[in-house]
């Protein structure tokens, strides 16, 4: 191996590990909310790391993180076809969400507000579900939202708008008062 390919691989390595480092547990969290299994969604995060240490790194440039959501989205949605089921609540997504430092009457408070926030998105279009989770659970602007799933800006900010009125129509008023941004782990 010459000094350029090594440098370049080092590159690479380092690259990849920073992006592991920032993105890898969020890239988890999107995971399963589509596969609604810890374990499913991990293997889906390696394999979009896999992906992310064959491709051309400098042309990747800023746009990394909506290449890795949308490799990520991509795969769990292959694997879902593949699997052509649909699952439902994984309580072990709920207790890896749901841990921390807080005492147990927090962690049931949170449980529960979790659940019906749950049910709150279940009853939204698929659509309005993936750009919500991606504006607040995973903090995409609504162009980074737009690659991911090949909507258009506009459509973004359309689809979020109605599924946050339709959220506000079905979620407790106490819910809505009371829900940080912190909560939004779903």
């Amino acid at each position: 191996m010459s000094q350029e390919e090594s440098n370049m691989t080092t590159a690479r390595d380092e690259f990849v590990k920073d992006a592991l480092i920032k993105y890898e547990s969020s890239l988890i969290g999107y995971a399963v909310g589509f596969l609604h299994d810890v374990e499913k969604a991990k293997d889906v995060v390696q394999d979009t790391f896999i992906r992310l240490y064959q491709q051309d790194i400098e042309k990747l440039g800023k746009g990394l993180k909506a290449w890795l959501f949308t490799v990520c989205r991509n795969r769990s949605l292959d694997l879902i076809r593949k699997e052509k089921r649909v699952v439902g609540f994984d309580d072990q997504a709920l207790e890896l969400l749901s841990s921390g430092r807080r005492s147990p009457a927090e962690r049931s408070d949170l449980v529960d507000r979790l659940i019906q926030l749950h049910d709150a998105l279940s009853r939204l279009s698929e659509n309005q579900r993936e750009v919500i989770l991606l504006k607040f659970e995973q903090g995409l602007s609504y162009q980074e939202i737009s690659e991911v799933t090949g909507l258009s800006s506009s459509n973004v900010g359309f689809i979020l708008h109605h599924g946050l009125k339709k959220l506000r129509s079905v979620l407790p008023q106490d819910l809505l008062t009371n829900l940080t941004p912190s909560d939004h782990s779903l």
